[in-house]
C-alpha cells in the first residue's frame, strides 16, 4: 500500500544498439518484458517495464537503440521514438559497454544531452572485464565526457550492482502517486507480446541478411475455453527471404513456431495455437503506410 511519502516516475533506458538495455530491464523486473537477441534493432518500440515497491514505483522505458539514422525511414522513426521517451522521462540511464567507448555512444550521449533530463551513466557488461581495476581508466574517460549525475558499473546479465542502481534511481524519483496498478509489469498487451516473441525466435533462427526486413503482425486472436487461437502474418521484404523464413519443407517456420508457442504459453498462462503465414511487402521499412500498419508512428 502506498505511503504518504510515495514517489514515482519514468526512467528512460537509452543507448546505442546492443548495450544491454532490454536485458537490464528484464533483470530488474525479474520478468521478460522485452525480447533480447545479439542483433541490432531487436527493440523497435518503446516498452514500459513497471517495478512497484511499498514506497515507490519506477516505470522503466526500454527504448530503441539510438543510432545514426542513415536513409531508411524506419531508422528515423526509431530514433524519434527513443528521443521522445528520453525527453519525457524524469531520469535517463545511458548504457555503455565496460569494454570501451564507441562512436555510437557519442551519438547516444548527444541525443540524451539535448534534453534537460539528468543522466546516469550505466557501465554495463562488467562481467566481460577480466580485472575490475581495468575499469578505472575507462570510468575516468567517461567522467571527462559529460557531467553525469552518477556513473555505476553493473552487469545486467548477472545482476551485479543492480540494487545500488535501483537505490540511486529511487533517490531521484519525484514525489507522486502510484502510476499503475501494483500487479502491472508492462504497458504492452498479449498481442504485442505474441508478435515480439515470434520475431525474437525468427531473429535467432535466420541468417544476417534476413532479420532486419522482418515484421510480425497479429491479425486475429480468438479464445476457446483455455485455448488461444492466434493468426499471425510474418512480413518480409523479398520473395527470396520468404523461402528462408519458411525453410525446406517448412522446417524453419515450424521450429520458430514451436519455440514461440512454448514461451508464450508460459508468459500468458494458457494454451496457444499459432497459425502463421509468411508474406512479402517490398520495402516496408521505407513506407509510411506500412509502418503505420505495423504499429510504428508515421514519419513527419
Amino acid at each position: 500500500m502506498p505511503t504518504e511519502k510515495y514517489c514515482s516516475g519514468f526512467v528512460a533506458v537509452a543507448g546505442r544498439p546492443n548495450t544491454g538495455k532490454s536485458t537490464l530491464i528484464n533483470t530488474l523486473l525479474n520478468e521478460k518484458i522485452s525480447i533480447v537477441t545479439p542483433k541490432p534493432q531487436t527493440t523497435r518500440h518503446s516498452i514500459m517495464g513497471i517495478l512497484t515497491r511499498p514506497d515507490h514505483q519506477i516505470v522503466f522505458v526500454d527504448t530503441p537503440g539510438l543510432h545514426q539514422s542513415g536513409g531508411r525511414q524506419i531508422n528515423r522513426v526509431l530514433n524519434r521514438s527513443a528521443g521522445a521517451s528520453v525527453a519525457g522521462a524524469d531520469l535517463v540511464l545511458l548504457l555503455v559497454e565496460a569494454t570501451g567507448w564507441r562512436d555510437g555512444d557519442d551519438f547516444a550521449l548527444r541525443r540524451a544531452q539535448e534534453t534537460a533530463v539528468p543522466i546516469v551513466l550505466v557501465v554495463n557488461k562488467i562481467d566481460r572485464v577480466k580485472s575490475r581495476t581495468q575499469l578505472l581508466p575507462f570510468l575516468d574517460e567517461c567522467a571527462a565526457r559529460a557531467d553525469f549525475l552518477a556513473m555505476i558499473p553493473v552487469s545486467a546479465l548477472t545482476g551485479e550492482n543492480l540494487e545500488r542502481l535501483l537505490a540511486l534511481v529511487h533517490e531521484q524519483l519525484p514525489a507522486g502517486p502510484q502510476l499503475f496498478p501494483a500487479a502491472m509489469t508492462t504497458d504492452r498487451g498479449p498481442e504485442f507480446r505474441i508478435a515480439e516473441v515470434i520475431r525474437e525466435k525468427l531473429l535467432m533462427a535466420l541468417r544476417e541478411e534476413v532479420p532486419y526486413g522482418l515484421a510480425v503482425e497479429v491479425l486475429q486472436v480468438e479464445h476457446r475455453d483455455d485455448l488461444m487461437l492466434v493468426d499471425v502474418v510474418i512480413w518480409v521484404e523479398r520473395d527470396s527471404h520468404r523461402g528462408m523464413v519458411v525453410g525446406r519443407g517448412g522446417e524453419v517456420l515450424k521450429q520458430v513456431g514451436t519455440a514461440a508457442r512454448v514461451e508464450l504459453e508460459d508468459i500468458l498462462g494458457q494454451r496457444l495455437h499459432l497459425q502463421t503465414h509468411v508474406k512479402v511487402k517490398e520495402n516496408w521499412r521505407d513506407s509510411a503506410v506500412a509502418l503505420r500498419q505495423l504499429g510504428y508512428e508515421e514519419s513527419r
